[in-house]
């Protein structure tokens, strides 16, 4: 999909020959097979790429001019600069000057709404322009009308969970869990976003693949030894209840994706490999939108501490346990250093940022995340249901998020944690990923040459 922004994208009926001819030689295990299947796919991406560089081209062509879109609000807007609505718009269909639909997601901010809500169709007016970071195209100081407000159960539960935890726990605790647990980041103090950015602690408040990632494990390390059905089914359960909370991000659908794999597999006693459940969550997602891989950060995100947890922590493990599996604790740990490893690169190219007291931070703070999660849903809950005597189920979870904040406000205190302006090139980049790759090579084949000789 990457060679469609170069080179012009091939025929459709080049991509289906190829195919047929791979589902023929496909009985024959040899090169030539791997070779049909590579092409093939690389001539289904290349052709999908092609399609949304031919649905960019609209974004392009009205990019300065002043148009009138109809779209979905895709989070609850929040006041930003200039004290406007500030929002993201998905499904836009231009109505003027010319009538089309426009690529991606659209980062809107403007006036004439006192509040929108996910799920809200909202009218737009103002001049179209090119968007940094997820987002396609934008739309500044826009006139802003709701035509539809959303009345789905699913966001109407969403809010109403959010007005529980408001009402049975304190600031900042209840916008703090909020962002744990759906993603909610528009009530959390300016002082405390600034905190967990010069920390490395951000990502815990990001509707993030990682946080479902853990959850999962928890639950499932923690009812292993009981009872493998009930282990699957809670870990389904969880999977479908942080799906109707935080809704389709790309991150969360391709995580979703490799727990399912990961559990199915898990449960019949399968040995999926890591790597294949990377690729076949990468490749569903990018099939589905090519503008992931064209540049989503919080995607590549999301992959990178994926990719720390399922390949370079079973690694360090095996390293240092040998066959045993280590406790829930220390597995936390171990997995919170390897994405931290994978992801520090690539947040230094993009961001040119980096905090030194991320590893001791993540180390004292995620082991707690699945619990805090659990408390602060306990407390939401009972806020939703009996308000009145919500404290008494919530003082749990104020108790150990106040113990969070207070960790990461004492490690934002040390002199010189957060350093801006240290940015890397691609080139670097590329080199530190090759020195990990090699490092990771190295220490895998002492760990089996160990493991033989025993």
């Amino acid at each position: 999909m990457l060679l469609s922004r170069v080179y012009s994208a091939p025929h459709l009926a080049y991509t289906i020959i190829l195919a047929v001819v791979t589902l023929v030689s496909i009985r024959r295990h040899n090169a030539w097979t791997l070779l049909f299947v590579t092409v093939t796919a690389l001539g289904i991406g290349w052709w999908r790429g092609g399609v949304y560089m031919d649905r960019l081209a609209v974004n392009e062509s009205l990019y300065g001019q002043k148009v009138t879109l109809v779209g979905k609000a895709t989070e609850d807007a929040v006041y930003g600069r200039y004290y406007q609505l500030e929002f993201s718009l998905a499904d836009a269909m231009i109505l003027s000057p010319a009538q089309a639909g426009l690529l991606g997601s659209l980062t809107i901010r403007g006036f004439g709404e006192s509040a929108i809500y996910k799920g809200d169709i909202v009218r737009v007016s103002g001049k179209l322009r090119p968007a940094l970071g997820n987002d396609i195209s934008s739309v500044s100081f826009a006139t802003l009308k709701v035509i539809k407000r959303d009345a789905s159960w699913i966001n109407g539960l969403r809010r109403k969970f959010a007005a529980g935890v408001q009402s049975a726990l304190p600031e900042p605790v209840a916008p703090f869990v909020l962002g744990l647990l759906i993603g909610q980041r528009s009530t959390l103090p300016d002082d405390v976003s600034e905190q967990l950015k010069h920390v490395g602690l951000t990502h815990i408040i990001a509707v993030s693949g990682y946080n479902l990632t853990i959850i999962v494990a928890a639950c499932r390390k923690a009812l292993s030894n009981r009872s493998k059905y009930q282990s699957t089914i809670l870990s389904f359960g969880l999977l479908g209840l942080f799906l109707l909370t935080t809704g389709l991000s790309p991150p969360i659908v391709r995580a979703s994706i490799i727990c399912i794999l990961g559990i199915w597999a898990w449960y019949y006693g399968r040995d999926l490999k890591p790597m294949v459940l990377l690729l076949t969550g990468a490749v569903i997602t990018i099939l589905a939108n090519p503008l992931y891989i064209w540049g989503n950060v919080s995607w590549y995100l999301s992959f990178l501490s994926f990719c720390g947890v399922l390949v370079i922590a079973p690694i360090i493990k095996k390293r240092l346990f040998g066959p045993r599996e280590p406790k829930m604790i220390a597995g936390i740990i171990i997995e919170t250093i390897a994405a931290s490893v994978l992801v520090i690169p690539y947040v230094l190219c993009i961001f040119g940022q980096v905090s030194l007291v991320s590893l001791p931070a993540n180390v004292l703070v995620v082991p707690l995340i699945p619990l805090a999660m659990v408390l602060g849903l306990v407390a939401g809950l009972a806020g939703m249901v009996m308000p009145l005597i919500a404290g008494w189920f919530a003082w749990p979870a104020n108790l150990l998020l106040t113990y969070v904040l207070d960790v990461v406000a004492i490690f934002d205190r040390i002199p010189h944690a957060f350093k801006e302006g240290v940015a890397i090139s691609w080139g670097q980049m590329a080199a530190a990923y090759a020195i990990i790759s090699v490092v990771l090579i190295i220490v895998r084949n002492k760990t089996l040459k160990l493991a033989n000789r025993q």
